[in-house]
């Protein structure tokens, strides 16, 4: 990998580490233009991403284009990764690839046929698949003129469901008017939340417990705030079931540690619960990887920065939880002072950031020049502003002072909130400080995508794991009838 590609590959990593998702358009572009720059890299790319990413619209993105490259290699790789995902993203996949090119072409055709066949084969499977995504797995047989089987037929298009299927036993927890049995129906068949919400009319604690016993931990942090409107909270013992599953939740392997604060978010007026949803964030954010390089996290608390304050609570809660050499957390206007905490939580970071309020004029430099008086040793920087520098020292001159003091040059990852500039930018570019923008924009989903950019011992290093990621192969042992 000469030293083209590498600037090439590591211009296309930030990019992708830091776009926020949601705004599918600009991620498609995004992805194209990847595709289009380098695509061998994008194909390991990918594989690496499914495997360590955790934004959605990016794993559905990748498939879809592996699923429509050129390459047979991709198309591959985009087979075996489709068959993984759950009905309603399948979907998605494919209606975008609809989009993009009018049609799908066969070989997505014959990946969603292979999808459904083997589904179809475990009755089992189906009937999960059908409960969860039913709506998608009509739109699939249907937008892409595929025969179903018929048992499939019969429970999606006929309505006559076969007595051995989820579908009738949907039918006949429907009809049922006793709480005990509708409960054991539940267990039985471990009915998921949002099928049994809209199939009875009253939720009973009988049929609570039930639910809350059949749901995984992701299952419960999604439906948190629901189940709070249903009374949940109000029943010590119901209580109980849901702290324990949220106990579960820290160290269950399919839990998003976002989807945990949001749901924090939503539960705020009960202390206990919104605890418990804090250590689900911390343990799942330990487990996506440890930062073993010394760090320091600079916070911009000028007027106007209250967003960089409370982006640098959650930062200094989430890298404190990983990091294994020293974090060195620091605030600044056009001064600087550290600050510490006593734990690693982010109510321990919200206790020690109580004192901070935005003001005065800004000087990035001067969270620089005060690492460089206290010689404290950092292999990289990350720096929370909006980048508008107002008052000296500058941190492009902090910084090269910095270097010929403590003979490093740490990484820089510069994090922008509000109505940003590129002035911080602009004077690194001057000065050939090697630097990453990871450009936020209120998405907390989109926070852990900092972790692999901290983690990894340096940058190159990253690249190299992601160009190691082997692309996953076709069996084609096992080859479906469309």
């Amino acid at each position: 990998m000469n030293a083209q590609e590498q600037e090439l590959r590591l211009d296309i990593l930030n990019s992708l580490l830091t776009t926020p998702h949601r705004d599918l358009t600009a991620l498609a572009s995004l992805h194209k233009s990847m595709v289009e720059r380098d695509a061998r890299f994008y194909g390991h790319l990918a594989a690496w991403y499914l495997a360590n990413g955790s934004v959605r619209d990016h794993c559905e993105l990748f498939i879809a284009n592996l699923l429509i490259s050129e390459h047979q290699v991709h198309r591959q790789a985009g087979f075996t990764l489709l068959q993984a995902l759950p009905p309603y993203q399948v979907s998605r996949v494919v209606d975008f690839i609809k989009r993009t090119r009018g049609s799908a072409p066969r070989s997505t055709r014959t990946a969603v046929v292979q999808y459904l066949r083997r589904r179809e084969a475990d009755p089992k499977q189906f009937d999960r698949a059908m409960l969860r995504g039913r709506k998608a797995m009509k739109h699939l047989y249907a937008s892409l003129h595929i025969r179903p089987s018929e048992r499939a037929d019969a429970i999606l298009f006929k309505g006559r469901a076969p007595e051995d299927s989820l579908a009738a036993v949907l039918k006949r927890l429907a009809k049922t008017e006793q709480p005990a049995e509708q409960a054991r129906l539940i267990l039985k068949y471990r009915l998921p939340y949002a099928t049994v919400v809209g199939a009875l009319q009253t939720m009973t604690p009988s049929v609570l417990v039930a639910l809350i016993q059949c749901m995984s931990p992701q299952e419960l942090i999604n439906n948190l705030a629901s189940l709070q409107r249903r009374g949940v909270m109000n029943h010590p013992e119901l209580k109980d079931l849901v702290k324990e599953k949220l106990q579960a939740a820290q160290s269950h392997g399919r839990v998003s540690a976002y989807k945990a604060k949001v749901a924090a978010k939503a539960v705020a007026g009960d202390g206990e619960l919104v605890e418990s949803l804090d250590a689900v964030t911390e343990a799942q954010i330990i487990s996506k990887g440890r930062i073993s390089r010394p760090t320091a996290l600079l916070v911009d608390k000028s007027a106007s920065m209250d967003e960089a304050i409370e982006v640098g609570k959650q930062l200094a809660a989430m890298v404190s939880a990983i990091a294994t050499e020293k974090l060195s957390v620091l605030v600044f206007d056009s001064m600087a002072f550290p600050i510490t905490s006593q734990g690693t939580s982010l109510k321990d970071w919200e206790h020690a950031f109580a004192l901070v309020k935005s003001g005065n004029s800004t000087s990035i430099g001067c969270g620089v020049e005060v690492l460089r008086v206290m010689k404290t040793y950092v292999e990289q920087i990350v720096v929370i502003t909006d980048e508008g520098e107002n008052t000296q020292p500058g941190f492009a001159s902090a910084y090269n002072e910095y270097v010929k003091a403590m003979n490093v040059k740490p990484d820089v990852i510069v994090v922008k909130v509000g109505n940003a500039c590129d002035y911080m930018e602009r004077c690194m570019n001057r000065e050939g400080i090697n630097y990453s923008v990871f450009d936020f924009k209120g998405d907390y989903y989109a926070l852990p995508n900092l972790i692999p950019m901290l983690s990894a011992p340096n940058r190159i290093e990253l690249l190299m794991e992601i160009i190691q990621t082997p692309l996953p192969q076709r069996d084609f042992q096992n080859r479906a009838a469309g």
